[in-house]
């Protein structure tokens, strides 16, 4: 081998060094400084984690700290797409038993991660762990349990990820939520173990308890009172309501339909309204009180001023169509309410015009109580720029005026607090007050309808099957055409109840409604008054009330009628 021969070589083998030295160099140079934040970056997601622990949702609890809604962990099944050890077994296997999960499965083919189901029920654990595929993994996530079914259109549920959807789980949701953690953590990127550290980024909150005005006990009872008067009737709809006048406390607020909040699954969404808050209705002849109260008021009546009734259950008065149900001659005013006459009524009420619409929106009807509570309606009453000839003869026995239940129950409220009218709230806090309760009747006429009302519910009013035994009871039933497509229906009605009882210092508000029965010839007298009486019962047991005797019993043809 000549010297030329060694030189070129040698050369040649310090070229290649020297490009790959260079090769390196230049990949050094991109690497350090070109993709440095790139490469960082990469860094980061490799070995840094970022965490978001959601805070454990607060419970909901009632007036006595009972919980109407706590947490529980459910049970949830998922794969790995990626990583599947037996895609065949696994596919039989959900087509046969969770079949949703492989339609899922085909639109997710890209993600690390598929629920095959949430919130599995203890035999779709156990089927799950008996078919013995590793594929399939089990999560325990957190959830809401409800341990009162009776409160569930009060409290409502949460969906899938612990939301609210509806009632006080969607009311106060934030509160109820908290705010989430959000850590960072270090791991060893090729064994994927976190070990090196935690780092708290930022501190979230715990959600904060909600505490109800709500007893549950006593829900339960009226809960229990109702559903069983509907079966008996046959009546689709219905709510009753209670409420201490003292502070405007709900108590109860029962509703039918209802739902099992341990099982949504196919869940009615008819059946989660709470119809005594977003239910708005002519309610008939509950309305006679307040028309009475501001007939005295405005001095155009008095309780013993005779009233020509005309002795027939049809007239004419003014070119216009008055029914009602019972017959009577001339008789008292406090009469013509204690035995819910329309024609009566409808005469004393043309001696006000448009005052009388005055007095119905001093009382709430037409706006909202301000209740704590979503989808709560403000119901309507027909402005008098708006009344035909009709309107103040419907007007005064309670057509043309639609309100939800627990506007008239606080509206009733006035002959329990010596005409303040009541604020209601739902949830134990003072921040719900949003004012002292304001007088808007005087002493007198409040007197004078008290003395009324007690007598509509003696043997001689309408309401008798109301009266309960050793107790102070005042209250009015309403019997009410429904409106069917425009038209008042006289074989759908309404059947509603609102009162008051009484003894000493204790006083408790009670409203309630059940609405379209296929019997024919009920009347409130029949179907509302004995719940009443029934709830109110229960309710004093409850509250240790005892009376000492120990034996309390248990325009045309077509006008809409109320009694």
């Amino acid at each position: 081998m000549n010297s030329s021969s060694h030189k070129l070589r040698t050369a040649l083998v310090f070229l290649l060094f020297f490009v790959c030295f260079s090769g390196a160099v230049v990949n050094l140079f991109i690497l350090q400084i070109t993709k440095h934040d790139f490469f960082v970056d990469l860094g980061n997601k490799q070995y840094n984690v970022m965490v978001t622990t959601p805070a454990p949702r607060a419970v909901i609890l009632d007036r006595n700290g009972h919980p109407l809604a706590l947490n529980h962990d459910s049970i949830a099944a998922f794969i790995l797409p990626k990583t599947l050890k037996d895609p065949v077994g696994l596919k039989k296997f959900l087509q046969k038993h969770f079949p949703s999960a492989v339609a899922r499965l085909k639109k997710n083919t890209a993600n690390h991660f598929v629920y095959i189901k949430r919130k599995l029920t203890n035999e779709e654990q156990k089927l799950i762990t008996d078919s013995g595929l590793e594929d399939i993994h089990l999560l325990a996530e957190p959830s809401r349990f409800y341990p009162s079914p009776a409160t569930a259109t009060i409290t409502g549920i949460t969906n899938i990820d612990n939301q609210g959807l509806f009632g006080i789980e969607l009311q106060y949701n934030q509160r109820l939520s908290g705010t989430p953690t959000t850590s960072m953590l270090e791991r060893d990127a090729r064994s994927g173990h976190f070990h090196f550290s935690h780092k708290t980024m930022k501190q979230g909150d715990e959600g904060k308890p909600v505490r109800l005005t709500i007893d549950g006990t006593l829900q339960f009872f009226v809960q229990e009172e109702l559903s069983a008067q509907a079966a008996k009737f046959k009546t689709p709809d219905g709510a009753a309501i209670i409420i201490d006048p003292t502070t405007g406390d709900i108590l109860a607020m029962a509703t039918i339909p209802t739902f099992n909040p341990l099982d949504t699954r196919d869940i009615d969404l008819a059946t989660t309204k709470n119809s005594a808050v977003t239910e708005s209705y002519e309610f008939g002849s509950a309305i006679k009180s307040f028309a009475a109260l501001a007939a005295l008021e405005e001095g155009v009546v008095t309780p013993d001023e005779m009233i020509d009734c005309e002795g027939t259950k049809t007239t004419i008065v003014e070119g216009r169509r008055i029914n009602t149900v019972e017959a009577q001659g001339i008789v008292p005013f406090a009469d013509v309410i204690a035995r819910s006459n329309n024609i009566g009524i409808a005469k004393v009420a043309k001696r006000m015009g448009p005052a009388l619409y005055k007095h119905y929106k001093k009382l709430g009807f037409g706006t909202k109580t301000g209740i704590a509570f979503p989808g709560e309606q403000a119901g309507f009453v027909n402005p008098p720029e708006r009344w035909s000839k009709q309107s103040i003869i419907s007007l005064s026995y309670g057509y043309e005026l639609r309100t939800t239940l627990l506007r008239l129950t606080t509206a009733f409220g006035v002959f329990a607090t010596n005409g303040h009218l009541i604020t209601p709230r739902l949830v134990l806090e003072p921040e719900e007050y949003t004012k002292p309760p304001e007088k808007i009747f005087s002493d007198q006429s409040i007197a004078q309808m008290r003395a009324i009302l007690e007598r509509t519910t003696s043997s001689a009013g309408s309401a008798r099957r109301a009266s309960t035994k050793g107790y102070i009871t005042l209250g009015k039933t309403s019997t009410a055409n429904l409106l069917i497509n425009g038209q008042y229906d006289q074989t759908k009605n309404l059947y509603g109840f609102v009162g008051i009882i009484e003894k000493g210092h204790y006083k408790r508000l009670i409203g309630l409604f059940l609405k379209e029965s296929p019997y024919h010839d009920l009347y409130a007298a029949t179907v509302a008054a004995p719940l009443f009486k029934k709830i109110a019962e229960k309710m004093l047991i409850h509250d240790h009330v005892l009376t000492g005797e120990d034996d309390a019993d248990s325009s045309n043809s077509t006008a809409p009628q109320a009694r």
